[in-house]
């Protein structure tokens, strides 16, 4: 049986959720339930529904797709907090918490083990992990036109703030501009991704980067939350926002600058730095202090992540460099169906 279509943009009637309606100009909280413990308590994951009170675009926002990553589920809070649904346009969907097994345990993972943004757009009798791709990608990702989806660094890395996007699409491009981190990577999602399905779904996807796992970081925070009331205000959802007093840096290519033995990291730069070819970048070094390996950088660029353990082996990740082109500017845009 053909799956019954579902409007991107809302209308001036209410808005329907598993089965609750929302009226205009209203916000509630819809639980979707998502499965039940050995306890057989059920697992629900929120949907808080602002639908305002004029026509215009849906826009979902997702926090913690993995379990570990907090700083969504704060900035998607704080969002929720600042919308008046009697002055709003449109419908926004603020999921915080998507991976509600992985919050609960402390884990970036599901119970089964496995990785929720490599699952999508995930199966109704897959495993658990599948399930709750599908669950979140049916009744929440395809109801909208845009979502913006919160992540921090993980295994011990922190991130700039940074939005990551596809700049060949003129709609991601003008939002993410608009949304006015300090940084805009090109990046072409993995097949599984959040991203990646919603794409091939024509939903346009900003993935929003800051911070680190397990805690929360103020500044990404606070850079994520105002952020996002720019694109809303972007898209005319919400009353005027101020600009950011900065234009976004946009880059097309990023790498990591890796251990090159085990030891003891000392990393002597910061996020945001912006360093030349062949610049210090760390030092690793060994237990009794004889001997240290220096880490450069093999062109010039800006520090967009970083270690934040002491303690590497071999080939682990210590640096992410965004490339910096001066006098080239990123590729021309172009009108793309997975935008």
């Amino acid at each position: 049986m053909a799956r019954p279509r579902t409007a991107r943009r809302a209308e001036l009637t209410p808005f329907v959720l598993e089965g609750t309606e929302v009226a205009p100009g209203t916000l509630e909280t819809v639980d979707i339930p998502i499965s039940r413990l050995p306890t057989g308590e059920w697992i629900h994951m929120p949907v808080v529904v602002s639908h305002g009170a004029k026509r215009g675009p849906v826009v979902w926002l997702s926090g913690a797709i993995h379990g570990d990553e907090l700083n969504g589920v704060e900035i998607v809070r704080r969002v929720v907090l600042t919308l008046d649904p009697t002055l709003q346009a449109g419908t926004v969907l603020a999921v915080p918490m998507v991976n509600v097994f992985g919050v609960t345990a402390g884990s970036r993972y599901l119970p089964d083990r496995r990785d929720l943004n490599r699952a999508f757009p995930g199966s109704r009798r897959g495993s658990l992990t599948g399930r709750l791709a599908h669950a979140f990608f049916e009744r929440v990702v395809r109801r909208g036109e845009l979502g913006i989806d919160f992540h921090t660094g993980s295994n011990g890395r922190t991130n700039l703030p940074q939005i990551r996007c596809e700049l060949s699409s003129p709609r991601a491009r003008r939002l993410a501009q608009a949304f006015g981190a300090p940084l805009v990577l090109d990046s072409t999602a993995k097949p599984g991704t959040l991203r990646a399905e919603a794409s091939r779904n024509d939903i346009t996807v900003l993935l929003f980067e800051g911070g680190e796992a397990g805690r929360f970081d103020e500044h990404a925070i606070e850079v994520g939350v105002v952020g996002t009331r720019r694109v809303l205000a972007e898209l005319r959802m919400i009353p005027a926002v101020p600009q950011a007093e900065h234009t976004p840096v946009l880059t097309e290519k990023s790498h990591w600058i890796r251990a090159a033995r085990s030891g003891f990291c000392r990393v002597e730069i910061g996020l945001g730095d912006r360093v030349k070819r062949k610049q210090r970048l760390a030092v690793i070094g060994n237990a009794a202090g004889a001997t240290e390996r220096v880490l450069r950088a093999r062109e010039e660029g800006i520090v967009i992540g970083l270690l934040q353990t002491a303690v590497v082996h071999r080939g682990d990740p210590v640096v992410h460099m965004a490339k910096l082109r001066p006098r080239t500017r990123p590729r021309a845009p172009k009108e793309s169906s997975s935008s």
